[in-house]
């Protein structure tokens, strides 16, 4: 499990996230400036569980999360930034 709480300052994640190929649980919660995702996210093959709550600049979810056929749960909560939801998530 990787979880990220209250990371205000954070505005994007590395690109180091392809290399946590067991992970199976993403968490980030009130990561408020959050502007984007890493496109290597769809890269986890493992990844079961993906929570966003409160990223609430993230604008939009890119299309490398179309390969994101692993998962079981996928929650978006209190992104009020969020503009468009991929087609491939419903």
């Amino acid at each position: 499990m990787f979880h990220l709480l209250e990371c205000l300052s954070l505005q994007e994640l590395s690109t180091f996230i392809d290399q946590l190929n067991t992970l199976q649980k993403f968490y980030l919660t009130r990561c408020s400036n959050l502007r984007e995702l890493p496109t290597s996210i769809g890269q986890l093959n493992a990844l079961r569980k993906l929570y966003l709550t409160g990223c609430s600049s993230l604008p939009k979810l890119l299309p490398s999360i179309d390969h994101f056929n692993a998962r079981e749960e996928f929650h978006l909560l209190e992104c009020l930034s969020l503009q468009e939801l991929r087609t491939s998530i419903g």
